[in-house]
Formats: structure tokens, C-alpha cells, sequence
């Protein structure tokens, strides 16, 4: 069923891409048939998923190239698998989003093969077999935000090109050297399978140096300060439903990177350098949210909060507890779900009223002239987004903050300044967008287009389970919590 997923995306690209005298609108039900396709074929994982056990399962095992060490090993755990139906949901909710595309077929085509290879990232359990997965989601999101993009779209999807081109090439060269030396040290034959890989014995500082490549590698793709400054310019230029993807799901690769990866591999070094990885959270914490304040685009200020809220995940994984890893997962998720939401509600405004500045828009929750169910919807999100008990944001943030405050205790303190400042600018934004007399660039008495039952059903969406999670956390973190304890549990073996 995992090798379904993958392939089943990649064969969907290649169909809509060659199936001749196929309209527009045919192309879109089509793509958003292989999507829904691909949604229900990730619902069974769930149901066959044994929450009682840590082990990989439903592992699948090809050998391929032997003696690169290259094997086609796929499996899932609780670590992955909420990721997985994460990635096959904001794929639906992406396409169902998308309207009136210029060149439509290879718009759709290059979803579908993104999702494909998200999947594959996920769900590869042999560190080559993950940088193939990892490098072939990059040239469709390239091309989605250089095709589909805004006016500085060539500059915005050059900058995310380069900069994650770099942290893939950072990442083979530290694969390639933990397998060498990891093999040489254990005397078996050269692998780059991940079970194999775990077993190390290499020297304190050497781990340390691996570790730390593995970091820089994944925090290009987080990403955490200094190396955050591709993904405001990505977002703000790239389409509304290729920014729901970028910041629901392609972020994730990162934080699942560090976990599986970094502490997966060398637990020991983690450990000796995690008070440093605490403070580089609040730094990011701080940073994102400080400068997401002084935003005067609504894209930005949302882009700038995913930077904040990386920062919460890195903290937990710094902490390494089992509340605060549970809490990293849960918060992957819950980010997920809510900046997909945002982005969403972004876009609705930017294609009623034609501008994102907060300084030429007011009263949008005008209950006749204005875009009430938007509006609503977007507190809802701001809430969510800020902690509100009641919804998804809160559980993770508080089982990350509670996780961690036992180990790095002012570290804890100071990012949790974040979830203030995360109200201060989510209030900024709702005060001047959505209250007082509507207007426009100082245009008053005018009627906005009234949002439809096709721009609301994925937000709508969204906001369902925002509120279902944050109701019943257990579910979440059921399908998470033997994982992330056998993880703890190996760290300490």
C-alpha cells in the first residue's frame, strides 16, 4: 500500500499530463479525482496501523543497487504516518483551491508529482533512497512558484532553488560519510539502510560533526534563522494553494528530517549539544514572531509566524522528552492544519479585494457588503494559531512547553513570549483588516464579491478538524506516542 501511494501520485502526473482533448475544467476534476483517490488510499493505513507497537510496519523491501548500498526500503511508523495523511489532505485541499490556472495541465501534473515525492520522503526507510525522494520534490515546487507566481517570481523561486538545492547536497554528503564510516566502524557491508546505520560506535566528536551538518542540512529546509530568508519571498510570491503545500507540508520535511535522522542517529551527540539547539529555537521563536509584527502584507506576516512556530519543534526535540517529542509531532500536525488555513483565508481576500496590505483594507466583516464567513473563520485561525484551548494549537504547544520546561527551563520561558507575540500580531491583522466602516484604499461604500461554496469548502475544511483535534487530542496522539517513546527508549539503550 505505501509503494500505491507514491506511484499512484507519480502515475496520476503522468496521466493528466498526456490524456489529449481534455478541457481546463475536466483537467481540475480529474487531478482532484486522483487526489481524493490518493486520500482514501491513506485512510486504511490508519485503520491497519497498530498503535500498541514502536516497530516500523507495513514495511516493504526491494533490493536495488547492492553495492551503492541503495535499497528500496519503505515503512511507516507513528512518527510518519500522521504526515502522510497531512500531505494527502493539503493535496486536495491544494487542487480543490485552484482555479483557472494558466497552462493547466502541467500545473496539475506537477502537484500530483510533488505529492509523490513527499510521500517517498516520508515513508523511505534507506538514507539514499530519502535523498532521491527529498531532491525530486524540489524541481515541481521550483517550477510551481516560477510558472504560477507573482511578479518576482523568477527571483523568489531561484532564492528557494539554491538554497535548498544546498541543503540536499549538504545532507548526501553527510549520508555518505555516516554510511562509510558507520560501515567501516561495524565491519559490514556499505549501506545506507537507516536499521543498519543506527547501530554506530563512532566517536563522540565525530557524531558531533555529522550531527551537525545533519542540522544545517534540515534547518535550510525548517527553516530556522539565519537560514529562513528564501521562505517569506517563496510565499509571497507563490500561488495561494502551492503556499498551503509549502507551509502545510514541505516544512515538515525538515522537522521529520531532524527527528528521524539526527536524533534517531546519534542520540549522544544530541544530547551534548541540545542546550545550544534550545537557544537557536528561541532565537527563531523570537525572530519570527517579532518580525512578523511589523508585516504590512497579510502573506508575510503569516509566512513569518511559520518561522516562529518551527522554532516550538526544535525546542521539543531539543528537550527530548516524551511529552515534549509527542508534542513536536502533534505541533507538525496542528501547524500544518492551521497555516494551511491561513493561507487559504489570505488568498480569498487577495482575489475579492485585489490587496493583502493591512493599511488598504478595514470592515471586511461588514455583514452585508463584506466577507463575514471569511472573517469568521480567520479569527477562528488567529485563535488557533495563538493557543486557544479548544482547538489543535493549544495540545501541542502545551504538551512542547510542558515537555521542555523540565529540562531547558528559561529556554521554555522565553518561547513562550512567542504565543504572546503571536496574539499581538494576529490582533494587528484582524483589527485593521476586519474591523471598522469597510473600505478599500480609503474607497468607502463599495460591495466586496461574495465568497462561494467552492472558495469556503476547503477552509471549512481545515477549520473541521482544527476543532476536532483540539476536542479530542487523544486520537493524535495515540497513533503518535509508542513511536516517539521507542525513540526515547533507543536514545537511552
Amino acid at each position: 500500500m505505501l509503494s500505491v501511494l507514491i506511484w499512484g501520485a507519480v502515475f496520476g502526473a503522468f496521466l493528466v499530463a498526456i490524456l489529449p482533448n481534455i478541457s481546463e475544467k475536466h483537467l481540475r476534476q480529474l487531478a482532484l479525482a486522483i487526489a481524493t483517490a490518493l486520500l482514501f488510499l491513506s485512510l486504511p493505513l490508519l485503520w491497519k496501523f497498530d498503535l500498541s507497537s514502536p516497530a516500523l510496519q507495513m514495511a516493504e523491501s526491494l533490493p536495488w543497487l547492492k553495492t551503492l548500498g541503495l535499497s528500496y526500503e519503505l515503512a511507516i511508523d507513528g512518527l510518519s504516518l500522521p504526515l502522510i495523511c497531512l500531505n494527502s489532505l493539503l493535496v486536495w485541499v491544494a487542487i480543490f483551491a485552484s482555479n483557472q490556472v494558466g497552462r493547466p495541465r502541467l500545473y496539475y501534473s506537477l502537484i500530483l508529482l510533488l505529492s509523490g515525492g513527499v510521500y517517498g520522503t516520508f515513508l523511505a526507510q534507506n538514507l539514499l533512497l530519502f535523498i532521491l525522494f527529498y531532491e525530486v520534490e524540489l524541481i515541481p515546487l521550483y517550477l510551481l512558484i516560477a510558472i504560477w507566481g507573482g511578479a518576482r517570481k523568477s527571483y523568489a523561486a531561484t532564492k528557494f532553488l539554491l538554497y535548498t538545492a544546498v541543503s540536499g547536497f549538504l545532507l548526501l554528503g553527510v549520508f555518505l560519510a555516516i554510511a562509510s564510516l558507520v560501515s567501516a566502524n561495524l565491519g559490514i557491508a556499505f549501506s545506507f539502510n537507516l536499521a543498519d546505520l543506527r547501530a554506530n560506535q563512532l566517536p563522540l566528536g565525530l557524531q558531533i560533526c555529522l550531527l551537525l551538518g545533519i542540522i544545517i542540512g534540515f534547518g535550510i529546509k525548517i527553516p530556522l534563522v539565519p537560514f529562513h530568508t528564501w521562505l517569506p519571498d517563496a510565499h509571497v510570491e507563490a500561488s495561494t494553494p502551492v503556499s498551503v503545500l509549502l507551509a502545510g507540508v514541505l516544512l515538515k520535511l525538515g522537522t521529520y528530517g531532524l527527528l528521524r535522522f539526527g536524533l534517531g542517529l546519534f542520540p549522544d551527540a544530541w544530547q551534548a549539544i541540545s542546550p545550544w539547539l534550545a537557544s537557536w529555537a528561541v532565537v527563531s521563536v523570537i525572530y519570527g514572531c517579532s518580525v512578523a509584527i511589523v508585516q504590512t502584507d497579510m502573506k508575510k506576516m503569516v509566512a513569518y509566524s511559520s518561522i516562529g512556530h518551527m522554532g516550538y519543534i526544535l525546542l521539543a526535540m531539543a528537550a527530548a522528552t516524551p511529552l515534549s517529542l509527542l508534542g513536536a509531532v502533534m505541533q507538525m500536525v496542528s501547524h500544518g492544519l492551521i497555516s494551511g488555513l491561513l493561507f487559504l483565508l489570505v488568498g480569498i481576500v487577495y482575489q475579492k479585494t485585489g490587496t493583502r496590505d493591512l493599511n488598504r483594507i478595514q470592515g471586511l466583516l461588514n455583514p452585508e457588503r463584506g466577507l463575514p464567513i471569511t472573517g469568521s473563520l480567520m479569527i477562528f485561525a488567529a485563535m488557533a494559531s495563538a493557543g486557544i484551548p479548544g482547538l489543535a494549537g493549544f495540545m501541542a504547544e502545551f504538551m512542547i512547553f510542558r515537555g521542555s520546561f523540565e529540562v531547558f527551563p528559561w529556554q521554555t520561558l522565553l518561547c513562550m513570549l512567542g504565543t504572546v507575540l503571536t496574539a499581538v500580531y494576529f490582533l494587528i491583522l484582524l483589527d485593521r483588516v476586519y474591523f471598522g466602516r469597510l473600505a478599500i484604499a480609503d474607497q468607502a461604500d463599495i460591495s466586496i464579491p461574495q465568497s462561494t461554496l467552492r472558495d469556503l469548502v476547503p477552509p471549512l475544511s481545515l477549520a473541521f478538524l482544527i476543532l476536532v483535534l483540539g476536542l479530542q487530542p487523544g486520537w493524535l496522539i495515540q497513533l503518535i506516542q509508542a513511536s516517539t517513546n521507542f525513540s526515547l527508549n533507543f536514545a537511552a539503550a
